[in-house]
C-alpha cells in the first residue's frame, strides 16, 4: 500500500510539472493566436475606418463584397495558380534531392546538403530583391540571354503577367525546396538500410524501390510537408510585395497582399473587409489541411 501511495504521489507530481510547463505556452498561444482569430472574426462583421468601426448592415456585407470584388477573385486565382504549379514541383524536387543526398557512397554529402539548404537561410526580403534585380530589364539574366543570342533585345520579365508569375514560382522553388528536402532526408535516415538491401536481393531496381519502399514509408512526412506548403502558399506575401509589387496591373497579386493593401496600403484602413478576407483564407487553409490529413491517414 505504501508503494502504491508513493507511486500515485509521484504520478501526481509528474502531472503537476507537466501542467506547469504547458500553461505558459498555452496562454501565449491563446493570447497571440486564438484571441486574434476571434477578434478578426468579429471585426469581419464591421465596416468603416479603423477609428470608427461599426456593425455592418447587413452583417455579412463584407462577405458579400468579397464575392463581387474582381480584384479579390484575381488574387484567389493567382494564389491557387502558384499553389497548383509550385507545390507539387517543389515537393517532387525535394524528395528526389533527399534520395540522392542520402546515398551512402556519395562524397561531399555535407557540402551538397548545405548548398541545397542554404537558400532557406536567406532573408525573404533579400532573396526577393535579388531575383527582382536579376530579372530586371537591364539585369543579369537579360544580359546573359542577349549575349548568347537567345534574345535579340532585353525582355521585360517583370512587366508581363505570364513571365512575372513564372519568376515568382521560380523564386519559391529556389527558396523552399531545400527546406522540404531536410524533412525528407530526416525521414529517409530513419528507414533501415537493410530494407533496401532486401529489395535489391529480390531484384527490384532503383525506380521500383523508390515507389514501393521509399514513398510509402515517407507518407507521413509527405503529408506534413504538403500541409505546410499549402499553408505557406495560401498566405504568400513577400514575393508578391517585394518581387513584383503585385503587378503588372495587379496580375500577380496574392490574397495576403490584397489583405495588406486593404489594411495598411491604401490610405484608409479597411479592417472589416480585410478581416473578412483573412477569415476566408483561414477557412481555406483549414479545409485543405483536413483533406490532406484524411487522405494521408493510414489507420484502419
Amino acid at each position: 500500500m505504501e508503494k502504491e501511495k508513493k507511486g500515485m504521489s509521484l504520478l501526481a507530481k509528474q502531472r503537476a510539472a507537466g501542467w506547469a510547463f504547458l500553461t505558459p505556452a498555452t496562454l501565449l498561444i491563446f493570447i497571440m493566436s486564438f484571441y486574434p482569430m476571434v477578434q478578426a472574426f468579429i471585426t469581419s462583421f464591421k465596416r468603416g475606418s479603423s477609428a470608427n468601426l461599426q456593425w455592418a448592415e447587413p452583417l455579412i456585407f463584407n462577405y458579400q463584397r468579397m464575392l463581387q470584388d474582381k480584384l479579390f477573385r484575381t488574387s484567389v486565382v493567382n494564389t491557387f495558380l502558384y499553389l497548383i504549379i509550385q507545390v507539387p514541383i517543389m515537393l517532387i524536387l525535394a524528395i528526389l534531392l533527399a534520395q540522392l543526398l542520402n546515398n551512402r557512397d556519395l562524397k561531399f554529402k555535407g557540402l551538397f546538403r548545405t548548398c541545397v539548404f542554404l537558400p532557406c537561410a536567406t532573408s525573404l526580403v533579400s532573396y526577393a530583391l535579388i531575383f527582382k534585380s536579376m530579372f530586371a530589364t537591364q539585369g543579369l539574366v537579360n544580359s546573359v540571354l542577349v549575349k548568347l543570342h537567345i534574345f535579340s533585345e532585353n525582355y521585360n520579365f517583370l512587366g508581363n503577367p505570364g513571365s512575372a508569375k513564372a519568376i515568382i514560382i521560380l523564386a519559391l522553388l529556389w527558396r523552399w525546396t531545400g527546406y522540404n528536402m531536410v524533412f525528407y532526408l530526416a525521414g529517409l535516415q530513419n528507414i533501415e538500410y537493410s530494407v533496401y538491401e532486401a529489395a535489391k536481393i529480390d531484384g527490384a531496381n532503383g525506380w521500383k524501390t523508390f515507389w514501393s519502399i521509399t514513398v510509402p514509408l515517407l507518407k507521413p512526412v509527405i503529408v506534413m510537408t504538403f500541409i505546410m506548403s499549402i499553408n505557406g502558399t495560401l498566405q504568400l506575401f513577400d514575393e508578391s510585395v517585394n518581387l513584383t509589387s503585385g503587378g503588372p496591373a495587379n496580375s500577380t497579386i496574392t490574397m495576403s497582399h490584397y489583405i495588406y493593401n486593404n489594411s495598411f496600403g491604401q490610405g484608409v484602413a479597411n479592417f472589416g473587409y480585410a478581416s473578412a478576407m483573412a477569415f476566408f483564407v483561414f477557412i481555406l487553409v483549414a479545409i485543405l489541411a483536413a483533406i490532406n490529413l484524411k487522405v494521408g491517414d493510414t489507420r484502419d
